[in-house]
């Protein structure tokens, strides 16, 4: 199933190129001067927690909510100047299931297809396709009652597929759903890109930027605080860093203290306060913060040298800690913003 190349747009060199955008509601600005550029035939990741922008972002690049300052093209088309055609080039899966609850999975998608200009035959088409590429043939003609939350994420996602569009904006997809389903969706989504789609994803979910993005925008208060390969951005934070995990009833702030002082860098505690991280200029200085803890009668269960993880390099960007709303575990986004 080959997606839509885009027409022939004026210097269509990038998917999506925007500089500068703005969204103000009121006094807050949700998206405050953002610059993004995603290049056609890859996945951008867009990570960030609750409330960052990342939804608002999105809906503007989408035509949805209008633009207040900036500019941005899709191929190449004004999205505030020529949003019909822009339209004609996208799809776009929110975080919520648009799909109609009345209609079977079947039903559904043929509307979709009728909404967006196919005749009745194309229509069926186009649901039967959808249906046998998301493994939803055998429940096309269930009322949408008896899908599973991973069943119905399928099926939304597969409604922005009628028209095969060139670029697919992704707003949180796997947003609760188990981590069965949401490998799943996982491999959906890479194959959507091995089938020529170029797709924009927001996400607050670290393993599933680290999993699908070429590169990764990080999102904070509705700036981008940074962008490059998930390997860029661990390098931001440092070669290397020392995991330690203390012994039951170790204080771990007076363990991270003394880390601090060896290594001349923030320690991160982990979510459960047992334990702590932190980012090694020397390789060596492991060797000194374990002989640290040894001699002020800290106990340690295990140590380990690792790469950073995408949490640490989110806290090194933000001062913030990826179990604040970023996590591979945290609650779905409830807002717009």
């Amino acid at each position: 199933m080959a997606y839509a190349t885009p027409p022939s747009a004026p210097n269509a060199v990038l998917a999506v190129d925007a500089h500068g955008l703005v969204k103000a509601f009121g006094t807050n600005r949700a998206v405050d001067g953002i610059d993004l550029a995603v290049r056609e035939g890859e996945i951008l990741g867009v990570l960030g927690p609750n409330g960052a922008g990342k939804t608002t972002m999105l809906q503007m690049l989408a035509t949805l909510l209008p633009i207040d300052s900036g500019s941005a093209s899709i191929f190449g088309y004004d999205v505030r100047r020529q949003p019909h055609q822009v339209r004609q080039l996208i799809g776009v899966t929110g975080q919520y299931a648009s799909v109609d609850e009345l209609l079977t999975g079947r039903e559904n998608l043929w509307l979709f297809g009728r909404l967006q200009g196919l005749s009745s035959k194309q229509a069926h088409s186009a649901a039967d396709d959808l249906l046998a590429k998301f493994d939803l043939t055998e429940a096309a003609n269930r009322g949408l009652a008896q899908y599973s939350g991973g069943m119905r994420r399928r099926l939304d996602l597969a409604a922005s597929l009628i028209t095969k569009p060139a670029l697919i904006f992704l707003d949180e997809p796997t947003t609760g759903l188990d981590p069965r389903t949401r490998s799943q969706m996982w491999e959906t989504i890479r194959g959507l890109v091995a089938d020529g789609c170029t797709i924009l994803l927001t996400t607050q979910y670290l393993d599933e930027a680290d999993e699908l993005a070429d590169r990764i925008a990080v999102i904070d208060r509705g700036r981008k605080v940074a962008e490059g390969t998930p390997d860029e951005l661990k390098a931001q934070v440092g070669g290397s860093m020392i995991r330690v995990q203390l012994a039951e009833g170790v204080d771990a702030s007076a363990a991270a203290a003394l880390a601090e002082g060896v290594a001349r860098h923030r320690p991160i505690l982990n979510s459960m306060r047992t334990g702590f991280s932190v980012s090694l200029t020397d390789a060596n200085q492991a060797a000194d913060i374990l002989i640290a803890l040894r001699s002020n009668d800290i106990d340690i269960e295990n140590a380990a040298i690792e790469q950073p993880s995408l949490d640490e390099v989110f806290m090194a960007l933000t001062g913030k800690a990826g179990n604040t709303g970023l996590s591979s575990t945290t609650a779905p986004e409830m807002s717009n913003a």
